[in-house]
């Protein structure tokens, strides 16, 4: 059966067998050869053959055609793994990848006809932001800096740093101030004189946990003896201060203490 085609709709050999598979609806991995090999040499006769390097192409795939056509005439080859051996394997992987770039080929010029519709906007850039440049150039400023000696120098910083820092005080805690206000512990007080009428400033300081406490505690000590709530008595320098109370606790409301 003749086919009427024409040399300049096919590119090459393979574009041709790929022409044919798809005018025969046939699957590409399992091409009926014989009837290709006879589509295919049927178009060979027809070319014109003047042009003997395009003709010389076609030719090459003929022998191809014919040598795999054979090959399937003969008993199957087994190869090293003990499978059987399809001579149009080859033939089949190379006419894949003409196809795949043939298609690529197809966006590429599908891009380029998009790329012909469209129209850029001249940069207006001010001639001031165009001509600025840099004050210090990047290049200039590393010079035949390498990552190796940027490391070399980050770890001589690290080492100066290490140095400055005291092994001893480095070690020291952190002190927290602690906040005592005057009203809170002359509430403390006042509850304190509700139930001991007679006690010693030690015994008072008892329940004191840190000096700011203890320094706060006196300046509300003084405070009522200054407003005559309690008198105070020491026998010895250095001995305990005896406190007594002379006042009725619950008048304490009345001192005004600036804090």
């Amino acid at each position: 059966m003749g086919i009427n085609v024409k040399l300049q709709v096919f590119e090459g050999p393979l574009d041709l067998l790929l022409h044919l598979i798809d005018k025969n609806k046939v699957n590409i991995y399992d091409i009926p050869i014989a009837m290709i090999t006879e589509q295919y040499m049927e178009y060979v006769n027809q070319m014109d053959k003047e042009d003997l390097n395009v003709v010389s192409e076609f030719l090459v795939m003929a022998a191809t055609l014919l040598d795999i056509k054979s090959r399937m005439l003969l008993p199957k080859e087994v190869n090293e793994e003990g499978e059987e051996e399809d001579p149009r394997a080859e033939l089949v992987e190379k006419l894949l990848e003409y196809k795949l770039f043939k298609y690529m080929s197809y966006e590429l010029k599908d891009r380029q006809m998009d790329a012909e519709k469209s129209f850029y906007k001249r940069p207006t850039v001010p001639k001031e932001v165009e001509a600025y440049r840099p004050p210090v150039d990047l290049n200039e400023l590393i010079g035949d800096t390498t990552l190796a000696k940027l490391n070399a120098i980050f770890q001589d910083v690290l080492k100066r740093q290490e140095e400055k820092v005291d092994p001893i005080r480095s070690k020291f805690g952190k002190i927290e101030k602690e906040e005592v206000s005057m009203s809170e512990k002359l509430v403390q007080v006042q509850d304190f004189l509700r139930t001991n009428k007679k006690f010693s400033f030690r015994e008072m300081l008892s329940k004191n946990s840190s000096k700011v406490s203890v320094i706060v505690t006196f300046l509300v000590m003084l405070e009522l003896i200054k407003t005559g709530f309690v008198e105070v008595h020491q026998e010895s320098t250095f001995g305990d201060i005896d406190i007594n109370v002379v006042k009725d606790p619950e008048l304490i409301d009345e001192i005004i203490v600036e804090e």
